[in-house]
């Protein structure tokens, strides 16, 4: 089967290449991939800036159907329409483990930079992070699931929206798109996201379409002074960080409200950055800090997808062979595409 691998560590090092297709242990399955989503991640891996173990098959979003089942699989048969929590190889021991967190598992190594990912036609994965998708969800809208849950933790579940909350979102980016759809079905009340000019082109027009209720341009406008005109002075109940751009950070703690809620999404790439400190301690603001999914996200985001009360399609930008992979890594970079989606099904 073709594959798109990281050979080696440093920047670039991608190529297509040959991969045997991997067999199944008894607690697995082998999923035919049908579709599979770039992340930031894949993009960072490319430039060496996120760990990992190559020579490895990059991708960790992806959405197949089940061919071939182990013998001590119980819960999924040949067929399932399925996607997949990237926590594989969690030890199941540690304190993380043991608390439902194996998302945090030191020894985690999971596809797409730990061990072999879904930029491939088959991938195995173990039965118990498996989640069965319906019939009426596209394997297209179910590549955008595992995005879509880590979102789904750190909007709904972590940073929490109430009704009738004023939500404000830094980077109008696939994550911070799916955290405007998240807010909104969630109850905000009131939607804004911050970009920039450069974001005029592709981001803020899908943003309009999803119903955000206004847009601040960063690099025209005073952040700051445009959110308390909004909020009357108030600040914002929640916001959401999806940019990670230092300044951003920064002034997240300024246009937050009075013990508000500030939950973490987007990774700066630094070691330090400087945030105000004090002025989080005088509001006496929430912050929440976040990785990757728990359980508990995962059904709950199938299930706004297929409702489309979270409709992804919006974010999808491109959907394209494996083939044409260094074009499209090389317009995510040049924010000329939103979500990339590998289709590994027949025309």
């Amino acid at each position: 089967m073709l594959a798109l691998y990281k050979t080696a560590k440093g920047v670039g090092n991608m190529e297509l290449r040959e991969a045997p297709v991997p067999q199944p242990k008894a607690n697995e399955v082998l999923i035919e991939i049908k579709a599979a989503g770039i992340c930031g991640t894949d993009v960072h891996i490319r430039h060496d800036q996120f760990p990992y173990w190559p020579p490895v098959i990059l991708g960790h979003e992806f959405s197949g159907a089940i061919v071939e089942v182990g013998s001590e699989v119980t819960n999924f048969k040949v067929g399932d329409r399925i996607v997949g929590e990237p926590h594989t190889r969690a030890c199941g021991k540690c304190e993380m483990c043991r608390s439902g967190n194996p998302q945090l598992c030191s020894s985690k190594r999971s596809p797409g930079w730990g061990i072999d990912g879904a930029f491939a036609k088959y991938l195995v994965m173990p039965e118990h992070l498996l989640h069965q998708i319906p019939d009426s969800m596209t394997f297209e809208e179910g590549a955008v699931v595992e995005p879509a849950a880590n979102v789904v933790q750190d909007v709904l579940e972590r940073g929490l929206v109430f009704a009738n909350d004023t939500v404000v979102i830094f980077g109008p980016g696939p994550i911070g798109l799916l955290a405007l759809m998240a807010a909104r079905a969630g109850g905000a009340g009131k939607t804004i996201i911050v970009g920039t000019t450069v974001d005029q082109k592709m981001r803020l027009p899908v943003a309009a379409e999803i119903g955000v209720d206004e847009i601040i341009l960063a690099d025209q406008q005073d952040t700051v002074d445009e959110v308390m005109r909004l909020t009357h002075g108030r600040g914002a109940d929640l916001v959401v960080e999806a940019s990670g751009a230092p300044q951003a950070i920064a002034t997240s703690f300024n246009v937050v409200r009075r013990m508000g809620r500030i939950s973490q999404i987007g990774l700066t790439g630094r070691d330090e950055i400087k945030i105000p400190w004090d002025k989080a301690a005088w509001k006496v603001c929430n912050l929440y800090f976040n990785m990757s999914t728990g359980f508990s996200c995962w059904d709950r985001s199938i299930g706004l997808i297929a409702s489309k009360k979270m409709d992804v399609r919006k974010i999808i930008s491109h959907t394209v062979r494996l083939e044409e992979w260094e074009r499209v890594f090389d317009l995510i970079e040049k924010q000329e595409a939103l979500k990339v989606i590998f289709t590994f099904q027949e025309d």
